[in-house]
């Protein structure tokens, strides 16, 4: 299973940014697709996640900002992402639940400015 990830970038404070995470080698659908993120010098955490029903999971830090939403015929998840804060700043990645294992994507780096 390969995960690509993508829209990641520089904006401002405020401003907003939407990621996606395509899947794809796998004939089975995702259990759960989501975005964990890692500032420097900071451990990885989870940020949002989504299932393949809908269910959806938020850190508290994100509630009210972000928006997970999945397309399941298509292996792509997205991360809307609005009100962005400076301490939104990380490397943001995806990954993947299958019954077969778990997979991660490459990171893509959103920088929020003051």
């Amino acid at each position: 299973v390969q995960l690509q990830a993508s829209g990641g970038g520089l904006v401002q404070t405020g401003g907003s940014l939407r990621l996606s995470c395509a899947a794809s080698g796998s004939t089975d659908s995702f259990n759960v697709m989501g975005w964990h993120r890692q500032a420097p010098g900071k451990e990885r955490e989870l940020v949002a996640a989504v299932t393949s029903g809908g269910g959806t999971n938020y850190a508290g830090s994100v509630k009210g900002r972000f928006t997970i939403s999945r397309d399941v015929a298509k292996n792509t998840v997205y991360l809307q992402m609005n009100s962005l804060k400076p301490e939104d700043t990380a490397v943001y990645y995806c990954n993947a639940l299958y019954v077969i294992g778990v997979y991660w994507g490459q990171g893509t780096q959103v920088t929020v400015s003051s």
